[in-house]
């Protein structure tokens, strides 16, 4: 047979290959293994085809003799075969079919193509063979010389080619639906690009062995705008989200960079690279292809490319999205969203040996209000380059909200003395050079697995305790953070629920004459049932209230309270009796606290000097100036103000002069040290300040007798404690009073 019998399939002839060994594809051979138990049949195979190329390649030969020799090659090489020339039987009379079984079903190979052989006619029924079993051919070993052997071997690589560049080309379309239908997918980009690269050669007949790159500005998070590769298949997989540059062929990186230059397709000398472009998304997929294109081809690829630049501009605007979603626009570190989804990953969740960090910039507010926003966004920038040059990739990093970054890594490297070392140096912004210091959460993974936001959670929970902690700047969670944390939340939901249900209650703790031990006032405490016939202490709930803001409307109800049992103290003889009442912070903050207090004065047509304001040393030197102020107004009004608890809270003495104060209040703890027989130096200093500002003191906590003596000798006016009267509800109140005035009588 000459070679001119077969000039459409390219068929020439060389030496006889002298390494037999199984090659890879992309070394250009086609694979053939024989598959008999007669040695001479082996080689009389080998030598009737050895010269052969089709197609560009070679035949390459593996030899097997027994079916389970044929077995275990299949199951290493079987998806490098092209052809299987197998023998019927072998060690048992149906080894060869059992071997076709076991690589269409078992292994489910379908591309290699099948020549059955057999030495014994009419052993296995030729049509029922080739009906049951997927075959090319079956022919006795006499009928197979040279001729038609090697017919009968071509038209099965050109079957084997034709179901390859089929299945290529489903492979191909998948990858390109898969990726179009889950474009919300991290790598998106890259199984979109590499479809693009398999579909393209499958269209060509080529193996699947290329690039796609575009600029990484519209796709990948770098601040250049280099050419990447964003997808890759065969050899160039290894380059994906790498520089163009990296691939070392010069040739091919300098067509890619011309074709994206030029706007246009290159072939030419050997080399297609192809031009895709869809509303400014642009890309350049070279393809490694060593015959020039038919007519034919380059209409096929036009068609094709222009839909598939659609898909490739759809990609890169879900890809923009995902960015928008979860990566923040400032520093490109991923965001807050993206933390939790990193939180929420198996390798993260079940990793015990890694460590969370909640990194918050102190006083950053003070930086954008002083230096401008700019400043701000570019100390943030800073910090975040700082953070991902000193941490490497395994450690991820975030940006999770306007100043607080977060961490996630290895204990060894995540921890407070690491973070504590990156801000040890002041950092550069703009240009300003600006010292930074931060608090720092942390959370430690440990073996209890829970979702990505309870972890964030809890680490937060940590931040906030370290912003308390006045030793350290950072707080390690523990368990028993959120027990406290989610009881004191519990207590908040409860407060709020029963205060709107009106069941928080308001005592009253008659206030003396220290002489006549006449009731002269009495001072308002709020009391909260627990449910149970007892109380809940108000030094666990009032902070409470404080934090939740509550305590502005619980406040002004306690104002309504007072006011009206001003009223009906009026009305039952007790003009006499002033009512004091507590103000937190909180209150005075409200720009309507004075308005408030004057209207629930004028809504029970109370006396103004009915009433008295006490407030605490700590609430002063809060904010003393919107103090001061709602004070003064509220004293031109008439109404009564006390200094409670003096003593205990370093007051300024130039703030307490500005004070209008009518009362200065001695603190319980002083009074209690007061004993028989002793001194008390404080006290006797408060008692004598107060007198020399020209106000009313009065002496708080006083239980004993020796206790109202010792104050009645140091010239303190009033009094209240256990040993005059518990606070009580305002019926016994009234009924008090009532024994006191018929006392006096």
């Amino acid at each position: 047979m000459s070679s001119a019998d077969y000039e459409n399939d390219e068929l020439i002839f060389q030496q006889e290959d002298l390494h037999p060994e199984i090659k890879p594809a992309i070394h250009k051979v086609w694979n053939i293994l024989i598959a008999d138990d007669d040695e001479e049949i082996h080689t009389v195979t080998r030598l009737a085809l050895s010269d052969v190329i089709f197609a560009d390649r070679r035949l390459n030969f593996l030899h097997a003799y027994t079916g389970e020799e044929t077995c275990a090659l299949l199951k290493e090489h079987g998806g490098d075969i092209a052809i299987i020339l197998l023998d019927v039987v072998m060690e048992t009379d149906d080894a060869g079919l059992m071997v076709v079984e076991y690589l269409r079903e078992t292994l489910d190979l379908h591309e290699p193509r099948i020549i059955l052989r057999t030495g014994q006619p009419g052993y296995a029924p030729e049509e029922d063979v080739i009906r049951n079993y997927d075959i090319n051919d079956y022919k006795t070993k006499t009928e197979l010389t040279r001729s038609k052997l090697l017919t009968t071997v071509l038209a099965s690589i050109r079957s084997y080619q034709q179901i390859l560049t089929i299945n290529q080309s489903r492979h191909g379309l998948k990858k390109i639906i898969i990726s179009a239908s889950n474009l919300l997918e991290e790598h998106s980009i890259k199984g979109f690009c590499e479809g693009i690269v398999t579909q393209i050669s499958s269209l060509l007949g080529l193996e699947a062995e290329g690039v796609v790159c575009a600029r990484a500005g519209s796709v990948l998070d770098r601040d250049d705008n280099g050419v990447y590769v964003l997808g890759a298949a065969g050899n160039f997989a290894s380059f994906i989200n790498q520089p163009v540059e990296s691939i070392e062929n010069l040739s091919i990186v300098e067509n890619i960079n011309r074709s994206l230059r030029i706007k246009r397709h290159i072939v030419e000398d050997g080399t297609t690279v192809l031009y895709l472009n869809s509303s400014g998304f642009e890309a350049a997929v070279y393809i490694n292809m060593d015959k020039e294109l038919s007519s034919v081809d380059r209409q096929l690829l036009e068609v094709f490319l222009s839909s598939i630049s659609v898909g490739y501009e759809n990609v890169n605007l879900f890809h923009e999205l995902k960015n928008a979603a979860f990566r923040d626009w400032l520093t490109r570190l991923p965001n807050r969203n993206e933390f939790i989804n990193m939180l929420d990953r198996p390798s993260v969740r079940e990793d015990s040996s890694l460590c969370v960090a909640v990194i918050d910039i102190n006083h950053f507010s003070d930086i954008n209000d002083g230096l401008g926003q700019e400043a701000g966004n570019a100390l943030l920038r800073a910090v975040a380059k700082r953070l991902d040059t000193n941490y490497p990739d395994i450690v991820r990093k975030s940006r999770i909200g306007g100043d607080v970054f977060g961490l996630i890594g290895p204990e060894n490297l995540v921890n407070a003395q690491s973070i504590n070392s990156v801000f040890a140096f002041s950092f550069k912004a703009g240009d300003h050079t600006l010292p930074v210091n931060v608090t720092i959460g942390l959370y430690k993974m440990g073996t209890e697995q829970c979702a990505g936001m309870d972890i964030l959670k809890r680490t937060n929970i940590a931040l906030n305790r370290a912003k308390k902690n006045i030793s350290d700047n950072f707080e390690v969670y523990q368990p028993e953070f959120e027990k406290r944390t989610t009881r004191q939340l519990a207590m908040i939901r409860r407060l709020r629920a029963d205060f709107h249900a009106r069941k928080l209650q308001l005592w009253f703790q008659p206030q003396v004459d220290l002489v006549s031990e006449k009731i002269i006032g009495v001072e308002g405490l709020l009391r909260w049932p627990d449910g149970d016939g007892g109380y809940i202490s108000p030094a666990e709930f009032v902070p409470l209230a404080e934090y939740s803001g509550l305590i502005v409307d619980i406040g002004e109800w306690v104002l309504e309270e007072s006011c009206l049992r001003i009223k009906q103290l009026d009305e039952l003889g007790f003009g006499h009796v002033r009512v004091a009442v507590n103000v937190s912070i909180p209150q005075f903050r409200d720009r309507r606290f004075v308005e408030k207090v004057k209207g629930a004065l004028r809504l029970r047509q109370c006396a103004p000097e009915r009433l008295e304001l006490e407030i605490t040393e700590s609430v002063v030197m809060d904010e003393p100036q919107i103090v001061i102020d709602a004070l003064t107004s509220l004293k031109e009004h008439g109404v009564a103000i006390a200094i409670d608890d003096f003593g205990t809270g370093f007051s300024s003495m130039s703030y307490l002069q500005k004070l209008p104060l009518d009362r200065l209040k001695v603190d319980r703890s002083f009074v209690k040290d007061i004993k028989a027989g002793t001194e008390s130096v404080i006290v006797e200093t408060i008692v004598t300040l107060g007198n020399k500002l020209g106000l009313v003191t009065i002496a708080e906590g006083v239980e004993k007798r020796e206790q109202a003596s010792f104050m009645i000798k140091l010239g303190c006016e009033e009094a209240q404690g256990f040993l005059f009267a518990r606070p009580m509800p305002f019926d016994e109140l009234l009924k008090l009073l009532e024994a006191n005035r018929h006392g006096a009588d």
